[in-house]
């Protein structure tokens, strides 16, 4: 706790707009209204104890936060790695002062991050382009892995670390004019959000977390590393592009593996990848829950996982894979562990051999190797940190009798320090020291320019934040350097392979790259080169990883109830549908005049259907319409013959070559049925039906007539055939048959037939037929032939007892009795007969009743004049019909 001498001081130090008793750099009084509001954590922070003095001078309680590596010159740049992975934990009993913080496991990858930092810090100051005559410092300190120390060290490097404070301190200048740092995304969060109210710029190398990319939250941060809002996708982008849609994951439980996994979840939704599974495991964890992944990954049907995890959080996880001698799997790794060199030398962990996934992009930078490699612990005899590195570095002791001489050479070492092939991180830490050069020597530059007394004036931190914002360079490694307005660079990625080399170790191939600043279209921001790629167990055949196989064209994909949407059953489709890709959701529906072909992969035209000439039943119907009309023409030249004989002679023999003419028409115009339905032929077939039909009925019902009035003609004081002679039988066909000819004429000009494509009866094929128009015309023209019909046969049947040798009437009957009896029946075979059967049913009827006619009417006289020549005179038809009559 603080011990405040004066309680009154500290109640008016919250409460004024000064800070006369307050450490007052810590609160940096540019800033006094925000640090009121953050005095309780900064007091806590502080540890000091305000004594009541003239001076008005603060002290630390407890020890200051002293920095690893430090060199302070005109303006200092501060710096925070994970130097050390862990720090040592004490319990203290609260009787004496606890001792500092020690850290313990030198982390070689940070220590190198430590070094570029200084490497880049002294080739700036050997620089004449870039602030000439200023030279910049540095303090770097070590977080131990610990949010909380990454924290106190910020705080640190915000306040300075000297023993008292006092009144004056608010005057000093910053003692630090920018912070680069941390590795990892969760403490680096904590130091930005603590840096932020301060105006204190922070630039990250490696926190990667799409989180620090809320401007709300984090007004200061900057890092030279793309977010993680673009790997996610890059990510997403590349499982989709070699077909994998059924992937598990494993993520470390931080900011940068939960926001990381958070993206790329919502990435692979829209891409159609589906999650098996989600792990989240943490270097501290214990060993049970290592296994409990392991089990959980061992169990899946996923032959894909991703790790989006970082590398510390990683190794415990593949020591227990390696130790249960899982194989098989083809990883897919995010940028934090996927350079890995210490993971790609360790042979026993070959099972990550065709390991793919994004690293940011590599760089050499000239002079670093020979920078590392001359560092020693005799330039800085009194750094212990020094001294630790070069025991870890020769796995020796200072402390012990033939340990570490200290004549070493780290140029033949071959380890993680030293080697420069993979210097990616280390690029981003050399980038982010450039970047707040460069803002300041602009900044500095304007400042020179406008002020003109010839005193230097140093920049404010709050004049260095807002150059950083419009900070744009390129360094000497070529790479173009500037911040978005939430303070990202342009994503730039390469796709790394993991590849066996001939000592057993895994090397790392480049087979691709994605870069954000490329067209979005067609996933043009992502570019692989696959024939180069192994894949997992040393294969070069890309593994499947899908929860059900692709569904072929012709077929969609039914979703299985309870599981993911990855996971379906291959419907085919209906009749009618189709699908023309694999993986289908939906078939779709042809258009009306196509239909799906056998495999219902491709919509192909209708069969158009129609009564046809080539086919059998329209051949058949041929036949038989050119068979009435053979023998139509046979009985009208047997009439002609015989034209003289009395049986030709005693009914009208006009009427009966006009009614074989007719019957011709009948049998001829049932040609007009068959064949494609045109505009003119669908006009004809149902005009010349209708009227020579009516021709043919108007024939009959004359010689019927003709028989009524014959007969009673011959009673006594009869004289009625002088009112039906020739003429007005004549005159009776030409009348009947005009009114047929009136009301197809009004039909065909009202509404007449035309072809028409008729869909309903079949879904698979159109029937191509005639359209009536007007289905009264129509329904009038058979109306008018049905009525001429019923007529007719009435009036034969009241003349069916007259005298055999006259009678005709009597064959009439039977004819206009099949006439009626056939269109009787046609009109409900007409009416649900499907397609082209509705027009063999309507030759059917034309045929039959106009046999029905010709056999009926002509069949007994061509008999007579054939096979009964004998009976076919005057005296043998007279005699019998007196002898009837008397």
């Amino acid at each position: 706790m603080i011990q405040y001498a004066n309680p009154k001081a500290f109640k008016d130090s919250i409460k004024g707009d000064t800070c006369p008793v307050m450490p007052q750099r810590f609160l940096i009084c540019t800033h006094i209204s925000m640090a009121k509001r953050t005095v309780s954590l900064l007091l806590v922070l502080l540890h000091g104890v305000c004594v009541t003095t003239s001076a008005q001078v603060c002290r630390l309680l407890g020890q200051p936060a002293l920095p690893l590596l430090s060199a302070e010159r005109d303006i200092n740049i501060g710096a925070i790695f994970t130097i050390h992975r862990n720090a040592l934990l004490k319990m203290h009993n609260f009787t004496s002062k606890p001792e500092p913080l020690k850290c313990i496991s030198l982390n070689l990858r940070e220590f190198k991050f430590a070094q570029t930092l200084i490497f880049a810090i002294e080739e700036i100051n050997n620089s004449t382009q870039l602030l000439p005559g200023v030279y910049l410092g540095y303090k770097i300190y070590d977080s131990c892995g610990s949010i909380a120390h990454t924290i106190l060290s910020g705080m640190a490097l915000i306040n300075g670390y000297e023993d008292t404070l006092s009144d004056t301190s608010c005057f000093r200048p910053p003692a630090v004019h920018a912070i680069i740092g941390e590795s990892t995304s969760s403490p680096t969060i904590g130091l930005a959000s603590v840096a932020g109210p301060f105006s204190l710029p922070v630039i990250s190398h490696f926190a990667t977390c799409a989180c620090l990319s809320n401007r709300k939250k984090y007004p200061t941060f900057f890092r030279t590393i793309p977010s993680d809002y673009y790997q996610s996708r890059a990510l997403a982008q590349l499982v989709k592009h070699f077909g994998w849609t059924w992937v598990g994951t494993v993520r470390s439980r931080s900011d940068y593996g939960n926001n990381g996994i958070v993206a790329f979840e919502e990435a692979a939704k829209q891409e159609g990848i589906c999650i098996e599974y989600s792990e989240a495991i943490f270097r501290t964890d214990p060993e049970e829950q290592f296994l409990k992944t392991l089990e959980v990954i061992k169990k899946g049907t996923a032959r894909v996982v991703l790790a989006f995890i970082a590398l510390g959080d990683f190794v415990p996880l593949v020591k227990v894979i390696a130790q249960h001698n899982i194989t098989g799997l083809q990883w897919v790794g995010s940028e934090s562990w996927i350079t890995s060199r210490t993971l790609a030398e360790t042979k026993e962990y070959s099972f990550l051999s065709g390991a793919v996934g994004f690293a940011v992009a590599n760089a050499k930078l000239v002079g670093l190797r020979e920078f590392l490699v001359n560092v020693h612990p005799d330039q800085e005899p009194n750094n212990e940190l020094l001294k630790e590195f070069w025991e870890t570095a020769f796995q020796c002791s200072f402390r012990s009798s033939g340990g570490c001489t200290g004549s070493e050479r780290l140029a033949e070492q071959q380890n993680e320090y030293t080697d420069v092939s993979e210097l990616r991180i280390a690029n981003k830490v050399y980038t982010a020291v450039y970047s707040v050069a460069h803002a300041l020597h602009n900044l500095l530059k304007d400042l020179k320019s406008s002020n003109i007394s010839s005193k230097r004036e140093w920049p404010t931190i709050q004049k260095v934040l807002e150059y950083m914002r419009d900070v744009r360079f390129t360094v000497k490694t070529g790479e173009e350097i500037f911040f978005d307005a939430n303070g990202d660079p342009v994503a730039r990625y390469d796709l790394v392979n993991w590849q066996p080399a001939e000592d057993g170790s895994l090397q790392f191939r480049h087979v691709g790259s994605f870069e954000s600043s490329l067209p979005s279209e067609q996933y043009q921001h992502l570019q692989v080169n696959q024939e180069h790629m192994l894949w997992a167990g040393h294969s070069g055949q890309l593994p499947v990883s899908v929860c059900s196989e692709s569904c072929p064209a012709g077929t969609r994909k039914a979703v299985q109830k309870g599981r993911p949407v990855c996971c379906y059953d291959c419907i085919p489709c209906a009749e009618g549908e189709i699908s023309n890709i694999t993986d289908s959701s939906d078939c779709f529906p042809c258009d009306l005049e196509y239909w799906s072909n056998e495999s219902k992969d491709r919509c192909v035209l209708k069969v158009v259907e129609f009564l046809s000439y080539t086919e059998i039943m329209g051949m058949v119907l041929c036949i038989f319409s050119f068979t009435g009309v053979l023998l139509t023409a046979f009985v009208s030249f047997l009439f002609y013959v015989h034209k003289e004989t009395p049986i030709v002679r005693a009914n009208n023999s006009e009427l009966s070559f006009l009614l074989l003419f007719s019957l011709s028409l009948c049998f001829l115009c049932s040609l007009t049925f068959i064949g494609r339905p045109t505009e003119w032929s669908c006009m004809l077939r149902h005009t010349a039906f209708g009227i020579t039909f009516v021709l043919c009925i108007s024939c009959v019902l004359g010689k019927t007539i003709v028989v009524l009035m014959a007969f009673r003609a011959t009673l006594p004081g009869r004289n009625i055939m002088k009112w039906f002679g020739p003429v007005q039988q004549r005159l009776s066909v030409v009348c009947l048959t005009l009114i047929q000819v009136i009301i197809c004429v009004l039909w065909l000009t009202i509404s007449p037939p035309f072809p028409y494509m008729n869909s309903s009866y079949y879904r698979e094929k159109i029937i191509l037929e005639c359209n009536l128009g007007s289905a009264l015309g129509f329904w009038a023209v058979l109306g008018y032939t049905g009525l001429l019909s019923i007529l007719c046969f009435v009036l034969a049947f009241l003349a069916r007892k007259l005298p055999d040798n006259f009678n005709e009437a009597k064959f009439i009957t039977f004819s206009m009795l099949i006439f009626c009896a056939v269109w009787l029946t046609f009109i409900p075979a007409y009416v649900s007969s499907p397609g082209k059967f509705t027009v063999a049913v309507q030759i059917f009827a034309i045929l039959a009743s106009s046999c029905g006619l010709l056999f009926c009417i002509f069949a007994p006289k061509c008999y007579i004049i054939l096979l009964k020549p004998e009976k076919n005179t005057k005296k043998e038809m007279m005699g019998k019909s007196s002898s009837k009559v008397l």
